[in-house]
C-alpha cells in the first residue's frame, strides 16, 4: 500500500511562485507513473502534469510553460514548480502515483492564488 503525502501549498499573490512536494511510502520498488492533478471549487478534478519512470513528463496546455514537474526515482518523490501563477491556478492539488497497477492519492494541499 502506497502512502503519499504532499506538502508547500499556501496563499501567493497573483505572478509568484510555489513548489509543491510529495513523498511516496509503503514501497520498495520506484513507482512507475507519479502525477500532480487539481480540483477547484465546483470543478471535475484535472490532471496538471505528469512524470513517467523513464519517461517524458506530460502537461496540461493552461499549465505549459509555467509549470514543471520532477521527481527522484530512488527517493520516490515529486515536485511541482508552479511560477507565474494565476487565480485560476487556485485549486486542491493532489499527488497521484501509478504503481502496480492501483491508483493511490493523497489528501491534497490546498493552493490559493489571490489577484
Amino acid at each position: 500500500q502506497v502512502q503519499l503525502v504532499e506538502s508547500g501549498g499556501g496563499l501567493v499573490q497573483a505572478g509568484g511562485s510555489l513548489r509543491l512536494s510529495c513523498a511516496a511510502s509503503g514501497t520498495d520498488f520506484s513507482i512507475n507513473v507519479m502525477a500532480w492533478y487539481r480540483q477547484a471549487p465546483g470543478k471535475q478534478r484535472e490532471l496538471v502534469a505528469r512524470i513517467p519512470r523513464g519517461g517524458s513528463t506530460a502537461y496540461a496546455d493552461s499549465v505549459k510553460g509555467r509549470f514543471t514537474i520532477s521527481r527522484d526515482t530512488a527517493k520516490n518523490t515529486v515536485s511541482l514548480q508552479m511560477n507565474y501563477l494565476k487565480p485560476e491556478d487556485t485549486a486542491v492539488y493532489y499527488c497521484n502515483a501509478l504503481h502496480w497497477g492501483m491508483d493511490y492519492w493523497g489528501k491534497g494541499t490546498l493552493v490559493t492564488v489571490s489577484s
